[in-house]
């Protein structure tokens, strides 16, 4: 059974059922526009969840935490227009919980290439993020050209799989639970401008977080971790998993000997 992390829009009513906290400015409608679709997207509500736009507004703000007010304030709307992954905070998936694979040796496929890096830098930098979760499970990474467990793609825009990448900056990449189909799967937002370095966006940290998802992992509200759902930029020659990440992916797939 495939888990799919990404998330339809569903419009809900008015923003302005929510209170507004942002000085003597008031809301541009710009910024109404994106709470709502930053809810619906990272917050969404479920059949039968019924919690209101504001509830979802308070639980986004402890998510990340904030002084949590229920109101579209300042501290807020900063967070909602850092640049990030795609995979929602809160899903059905956070609370019931995942699966795993149920193997040690997986398989992933380089469909495309972006343009924005030589092929051989991207191949690199791919074993490079993979090495994250190897160096401290059993888990092993083989690339292969024929179909495998994580396939991974460069898109733009709608890309069939209902998680519309919304040009640069904003969504930066999205993944999937392990599992059969689109399982694993792993997308980069062509629209972004792919790095090595501390420029745009650095591919490594990104495709090293999304193979985080592709195994299993969910988001963490531990700053500083990898799995965090806004990305910062850290030396990709000196990094080293958090040990928050660490934990969490060890839970799942042991310790490597």
């Amino acid at each position: 059974m495939k888990y799919i992390l990404i998330c339809t829009i569903i419009f809900l009513p008015s923003l302005f059922a929510i209170p507004i906290d942002l000085g003597n400015e008031g809301p541009s409608a710009e910024d109404s526009k994106l709470l709502q679709v930053y809810l619906d997207k990272f917050f969404p509500t479920y059949h039968k969840d019924g919690r209101s736009l504001e509830e979802r507004l308070r639980q986004m703000q402890k998510f990340f935490h904030l002084t949590v007010t229920g109101k579209m304030d300042k501290e807020t709307l900063t967070v909602m227009k850092k640049t990030r992954c795609g995979v929602p905070d809160v899903s059905e998936e956070n609370k019931a919980g995942t699966t795993i694979w149920n193997k040690r040796q997986l398989t992933y496929r380089i469909n495309n290439y972006t343009p924005d890096l030589p092929r051989w830098k991207v191949d690199e930098t791919i074993v490079k993020a993979f090495q994250v979760w190897s160096d401290v499970t059993p888990l092993s990474f083989r690339k292969t050209s024929r179909p495998a467990d994580i396939e991974i793609f460069f898109a733009h825009g709608d890309h069939g799989d209902y998680g519309r990448f919304d040009g640069r900056g904003g969504i930066l990449a999205h993944a999937f639970f392990p599992g059969s189909g689109l399982g694993g799967d792993t997308h980069f937002d062509e629209a972004e401008r792919w790095s090595e370095y501390n420029r745009e966006t650095n591919l490594f940290l990104v495709a090293a977080h999304e193979f985080g998802h592709a195994l299993g992992l969910t988001h963490s509200n531990v700053v500083g971790s990898l799995m965090y759902p806004t990305y910062t930029y850290r030396d990709p020659n000196s990094f080293r998993l958090p040990s928050n990440d660490r934990r969490r992916i060890q839970r799942f797939y042991g310790i490597r000997k």
